[in-house]
């Protein structure tokens, strides 16, 4: 089941001028329902850009963006189309059907800001609130939500993303880059969205503070049944933490699937300038020199466990 659904997309930026450029091309891509997908490529190969349409940030010049097979930019002749038999809009006169109508679209927009949450590379810079609570509160606070739902909310998704109970009261500009980071994903986590979406989520941070962000994100998803999706450049980390991936290049999507599916095609994606996991390439290496060891290997644990197990048994196999 499909959570999300790309159809047909394109995206053209400057479009009717001198600089126009085709970001995505006919993008035709389904996400799963429940599921940590990954997307990578290079800069410039339409990532970022796909990433903002899925909460209405951006509308795409050609296709539709499906959420619930509920297109997101339906336009309001569309909706009165979707709504018009329903009870509200049945006796209203022309005039006032289309104020109802375009309350609707608006409610509508609102909602998806909600379902959809977009944590934007080096979100840390969009902190603002004179408290770290604050900044994590403003959200919910938005949603018009109780003062009791509220605290609970901030409570629930700085435990989430491990920022403790004593910085709460403190200003996010007194804190460190990536105790920024947290509290900016907090802030998106506190309204509890059906899609978490992220940008480089552990960008600029040392080892440490990437681990802690992704341990995070992914204990998150676990818990709630949420849908993730994650831009990165690092296969090392979308092997290890995502079910699934998306790679793209050129405004496209050239492959997706599980990790065993995309990672064993080493060839397609060197032909465009990818490469699989380091670990994935040293466990080759050791296949070279004739130790028994998976094909399959994407992770550091896996490898330990392959490589403990030849030690043992003199077959690294599962």
């Amino acid at each position: 089941m499909y959570k999300i659904y790309l159809d047909h997309v394109s995206y053209i930026y400057g479009q009717g001028t001198p600089f126009e450029k085709k970001a995505l091309d006919d993008v035709s891509l389904g996400i799963r329902a429940g599921c940590m997908t990954g997307i990578i490529g290079h800069t410039g190969s339409g990532k970022s850009t796909m990433m903002q349409l899925l909460n209405g940030l951006a509308s795409p010049t050609e296709g539709k963006v499906l959420l619930d097979d509920y297109d997101i930019n339906s336009r309001p002749e569309e909706v009165l189309e979707a709504c018009k038999s329903l009870p509200p809009y049945r006796n209203l006169s022309k005039s006032a059907a289309k104020k109802a109508i375009k309350a609707e679209v608006t409610r509508r927009r609102r909602e998806l800001c909600f379902r959809v949450g977009l944590v934007m590379q080096y979100p840390e810079y969009q902190l603002f609130e004179e408290t770290v609570f604050k900044d994590i509160a403003f959200g919910p606070q938005n949603m018009g939500l109780s003062e009791e739902e509220i605290k609970a909310r901030v409570l629930e998704a700085a435990e989430f993303t491990g920022i403790e109970s004593d910085l709460l009261d403190k200003s996010p500009f007194d804190l460190s880059g990536g105790q920024k980071r947290r509290v900016a994903l907090a802030g998106v986590i506190a309204m509890r969205p059906e899609v978490l979406v992220l940008d480089e989520p552990a960008a600029g941070l040392d080892p440490r503070g990437r681990d802690f962000i992704f341990e995070g994100i992914s204990h998150y998803q676990k818990t709630t049944g949420s849908t993730v999706l994650i831009v990165s450049h690092s296969m090392e980390d979308m092997a290890r933490y995502c079910d699934d991936m998306v790679v793209m290049a050129n405004g496209q999507v050239k492959m997706h699937g599980n990790c065993k599916e995309v990672f064993s095609k080493v060839s397609d994606l060197s032909s465009i300038g990818l490469d699989i996991p380091q670990i994935t390439q040293l466990m080759a290496l050791l296949r070279e020199k004739g130790m028994d060891v998976p094909q399959d290997i994407y992770t550091v644990d896996a490898a330990v466990s392959a490589v403990k197990r030849f030690l043992e048994t003199g077959k690294g196999g599962v």
